[in-house]
């Protein structure tokens, strides 16, 4: 179970990747860095339950896959990524607050 003090660094570091979600959405992040940050959030991973992580993973690598491609012949869509990234930081925020 985690410490307090470890759900408060989770939570800074799920606004910190909410925040280069958007920086990425706009074009001033690219997908590599975007995929470093997450992967280096390993608090919060450690905070929520292993499927979570596994999930922002396979994401995170469908985004940088589509990233080397343009949308047409990308077998990804990078709007339905950005989706699911958002989808996956509201379930991780819920399952925070429910720690």
């Amino acid at each position: 179970m985690p410490t307090s003090a470890d759900l408060h660094i989770a939570e800074e570091q799920l606004q910190a990747f909410q925040s280069g979600l958007k920086q990425f959405q706009s074009g001033g992040l690219a997908a590599h860095a975007l995929s470093e940050m997450a992967r280096g959030q390993t608090v919060l991973l450690t905070a929520l339950p292993e499927k979570f992580t596994v999930v922002l993973h396979q994401l995170m690598d469908r985004l940088e896959s589509s990233a080397l491609f343009s949308e047409e012949s990308c077998s990804f869509s990078q709007r339905d990524l950005i989706d699911s990234l958002q989808l996956w930081i509201d379930k991780a925020t819920q399952r925070l607050t429910q720690s």
